[in-house]
């Protein structure tokens, strides 16, 4: 019998939750990462990845992403985290017009993990920052 992410079973009275996956595994994150960069190996640095290394609620954590300005030009930013459900937390295209590559959001982090930033320059290189952070209250868990 197969659970999905979240199910009920009712045995002798009692409620069993049966949890689906929690969390990604290093690995997914390393295939995820290589399905984006073709099999292109990401260098660090140029890429500048700022969020706290003590977090107190996974909830709603601040994250800001920023590239280095230079040609080539930026043209898409990632953000990875190992030890969330789904590990590709976000992608976001930056035009010819956009100015400054950089963003600002707020993410949720299932536990204590790596997040990693990725941006992909126009030249087709990739660049990378991480982070290794813990986080005191988890979310991501329902």
């Amino acid at each position: 019998m197969r659970f999905g992410r979240r199910a009920f079973v009712v045995a002798g009275g009692a409620l069993i939750l049966a949890p689906g996956r929690v969390r990604a595994t290093p690995a997914e994150v390393a295939a995820a990462i290589k399905e984006v960069t073709a099999g292109a190996e990401p260098k660090p640095g140029r890429v500048k990845l700022d969020i706290p290394v003590m977090v107190e609620n996974g909830n709603a954590v601040g994250v800001t992403v920023g590239v280095e300005q230079a040609e080539p030009r930026c043209t898409d930013l990632y953000l990875f985290a190992e030890g969330n459900p789904l590990p590709r937390v976000l992608h976001a295209r930056f035009g010819p017009a956009a100015g400054r590559t950089q963003l600002a959001t707020r993410m949720r982090l299932a536990t204590s993990q790596t997040v990693i930033a990725l941006a992909r320059l126009e030249d087709g290189t990739f660049w990378t920052d991480s982070v290794d952070l813990i986080v005191t209250l988890a979310a991501c868990l329902e």
